[in-house]
């Protein structure tokens, strides 16, 4: 048996996050959220928990770009949809989302139609 202290450094942290979020500030009260990875039951929680703090700030506008997920479950849309209705009149959430893995789902589920989603995060701005 090996012990902890016998492990190179990158193997005691345990498995990889499989969600990332970047946050980024923008002029004009405008908060981007850059999602990678997958969204899942295990991980939609990581999705979560900024977005809370995100909404928390009451940006004039909140865009998720999913632009670098490659898979979106139930799960996933839901923490989406949740933030949505918190978001309220106060903010501004838009979502960038095509193809397979994100725009998908959205339109399978009838999301599509009820959140706002662009194609890129360009046209999300605005720009």
């Amino acid at each position: 048996m090996t012990s902890p202290d016998a492990l190179p450094p990158g193997d005691r942290s345990g498995p990889a996050p499989s969600v990332t979020v970047n946050v980024e500030h923008r002029e004009g009260g405008v908060v981007v959220l850059s999602v990678a990875g997958e969204i899942d039951l295990v991980s939609a929680p990581s999705l979560e928990e900024p977005l809370t703090h995100a909404l928390a700030e009451r940006p004039k506008i909140l865009i998720v770009d999913l632009t670098e997920v490659g898979f979106l479950a139930s799960a996933g849309m839901s923490v989406l949809v949740a933030a949505h209705n918190r978001a309220g009149e106060h903010t501004d959430m838009r979502l960038v989302a095509s193809g397979s893995a994100t725009f998908r789902p959205m339109e399978l589920t009838g999301l599509a139609e009820a959140l706002a989603i662009y194609p890129d995060l360009n046209q999300a701005l605005g720009n």
